[in-house]
């Protein structure tokens, strides 16, 4: 386990494009924290360091949002709106999971479904910033030397 903190927004954008650095097509990474704390804002970091400047926007209403990466596809979720763990079957989820990265906001909405394999980042609201804490994560190896 890591533990970081981070004053802002910059910060936050910084660590994901370090940790966009080891993703590999099968993570999945588990993203929870509640409303507003700056999920969004740490995918949109790994998202941009992997691809470049594009929109990354939450994926509330469409539930998934896909990004075509050099070597594999990223797949953005944010289940906060899903009404069972069963409609994760519908998007195709678990087929995603074996061939792309993908990083689900609201993780706890999949029940069973999380494969035990996931790594997590969990953002708190600090005094000042936020605090992240990073399991299953080696920050100081590549992606080849994965956990």
């Amino acid at each position: 386990m890591k533990m970081r903190h981070l004053q802002n927004e910059a910060e936050t954008l910084a660590l994901g494009r370090e940790l966009a650095g080891k993703l590999a097509p099968g993570d999945v990474i588990a993203l929870r924290g509640g409303l507003g704390v700056g999920k969004t804002t740490l995918v949109r970091g790994v998202i941009q360091a992997l691809i470049g400047d594009v929109e990354v926007p939450s994926p509330t209403y469409t539930l998934v949002q896909t990004y075509d990466a050099p070597d594999f596809e990223i797949w953005h979720c944010d289940l906060y709106r899903l009404e069972s763990p069963d409609d994760i079957l519908e998007l195709g989820l678990l087929d995603a999971m074996e061939d792309c990265a993908v990083v689900i906001e609201w993780p706890e909405q999949m029940g069973h479904y999380l494969p035990d394999r996931h790594r997590s980042i969990e953002i708190m609201i600090a005094e000042t910033g936020r605090d992240i804490q990073l399991l299953g994560w080696q920050t100081d190896r590549k992606n080849n030397d994965r956990p």
